[in-house]
Formats: structure tokens, C-alpha cells, sequence
């Protein structure tokens, strides 16, 4: 949490979700998970006003932007425009929305993976985008001794419901 956000990269099934989990639990920091798809939108990260009939009057229904940690699940599924809706939040650790400056929770940061194997139905991510990111990670295979006692770890229970938080968000600032 350098002030920055990660691009995680790499084949499925190598951790990268998990991961990304287990960090926000190992600070007890408030984690959303977006799975980026074709049809996301960006008022589907970066929420919208919602119409109150009764009152006559419009209320901001925050998007799950609004956390410490967020988890942009493969983020090249998801058009130009919605991966664009990124790109203030990364930088600026804010959101401007309907002309409304929101600041983000602090610290904040984006953890985005993608699938380097599949192509097929993804949009690149522009180097506008690229540049947000603080690090690029490649996660790799593991050995198969080590893919052998992940297996048998997960067999009794997951990983991550064994992770305690060893510092809170405000020590991390």
C-alpha cells in the first residue's frame, strides 16, 4: 500500500483473487470486489443518484469504489469507457460523479487482475490506464509439491479463513 495500485497478471486458478482478499483481511480494511464484465458500466463502480418519489429529491447511492481495497477482477473484459471510470480513483484517490467531487477511503487501492492466456472478448488497457498501476505482477505456477499441499490445505478450509488482521487501515496510512 505504497500509495499505489497492482496489476496482477497471469494464467486462472493462481491466486490472484485470493490474494487480494487475504491482504484486505490482513488489515481488516473494507474490500469490494467488482467482476469486470462487457455490459459494466461505470455508475456500476462509481454508484449514482438515486430519485426519491416521496421526498422529490435524489439521494448518491455509493458504488463499491467507495472502500480501502478494490478488487477490479479482470478488468480487460470490461469496455474503454467502464475501465476508464478508474483512472481519477487511481490517481487522485477520488471520484467525480454528476459533477460531484467524493473523496475515496483512505488509504485506497485498486488490485486488478487479468487472464494473460485468454484474449478472445477483452479490451486492452490503454497506457493511460497502465500507468496508474504502481506494480505489474506476474503470480506463476506454482511446483507441484506446493500446488500438492495447497490442495491439501484447502481440503480442510480455505486459506483465508485463517487470516488475522495484523494491522488496521489507520496503522497503514
Amino acid at each position: 500500500m505504497a500509495g499505489g495500485s497492482v496489476l496482477i497478471e497471469d494464467v486462472p486458478g493462481v491466486g490472484k483473487t485470493t490474494l487480494a482478499k487475504a491482504l484486505a483481511k490482513s488489515l481488516d480494511a473494507k474490500f469490494r470486489r467488482i467482476q469486470f464484465t462487457p455490459d459494466l458500466l461505470p455508475a456500476d463502480i462509481l454508484g449514482s443518484s438515486i430519485y426519491n418519489p416521496v421526498k422529490g429529491d435524489f439521494r448518491f447511492d455509493p458504488g463499491p469504489i467507495f472502500c480501502h481495497i478494490l478488487l477490479a477482477d479482470e478488468i480487460n473484459r470490461a469496455s474503454p469507457r467502464t475501465q476508464s471510470a478508474l483512472l481519477e480513483a487511481m490517481n487522485e484517490s477520488q471520484a467525480t460523479i454528476e459533477s460531484k467531487c467524493y473523496p475515496l477511503e483512505q488509504p485506497f487501492m485498486v488490485m486488478a487482475t487479468q487472464n494473460s492466456v485468454e484474449y478472445h472478448g477483452t479490451y486492452p488497457l490503454p497506457e493511460a490506464q497502465m500507468d496508474r498501476f504502481l506494480v505489474q505482477l506476474d503470480v506463476g505456477y506454482p511446483a507441484m509439491d506446493v500446488e500438492i499441499n495447497i490442495l491439501k490445505a484447502h481440503k480442510q478450509q480455505h486459506p483465508i479463513t485463517t487470516i488475522e488482521s495484523v494491522l488496521s487501515v489507520d496503522q497503514v496510512q
